[in-house]
């Protein structure tokens, strides 16, 4: 599975961005879909995460701000960030876990002014 991430870009504090993730096969199929991001000089975190069955689950530091989809017909797995902060500059991730396999694509910058 090849996963391509697209939609960053620099954006002012409070305003929104909608990454894609678009995979090389049916996501119909992928048991899980997450979005990940590393800041400079941090550890990769989990920002929002999607089971085949619908359910989400996103941390604190996102939460109410960022929202996971997938469109199944264009096998592309979405987030949607809205009030960015300048702590959510750093490089985003889609990573796709299926049948013990995980998969990661390249990352999209992010960043945010203030």
């Amino acid at each position: 599975v090849q996963l391509q991430a697209s939609g960053g870009g620099l954006v002012q504090a409070g305003g929104s961005l909608r990454l894609s993730c678009v995979a090389s096969t049916s996501i119909s199929s992928i048991n899980d879909m997450s979005w990940y991001r590393q800041a400079p000089g941090k550890q990769r975190e989990l920002v929002a995460h999607l089971t085949k069955v619908g359910s989400t689950n996103y941390p604190s530091s996102v939460k109410g701000r960022f929202t996971i989809s997938r469109d199944n017909a264009k096998d592309t797995v979405y987030l949607q960030m809205n009030s960015l902060k300048p702590e959510d500059t750093a490089i985003y991730y889609c990573k796709a876990d299926t049948f013990g396999i995980t998969y990661w694509g390249k990352g999209t910058q992010v960043t945010v002014s203030s």
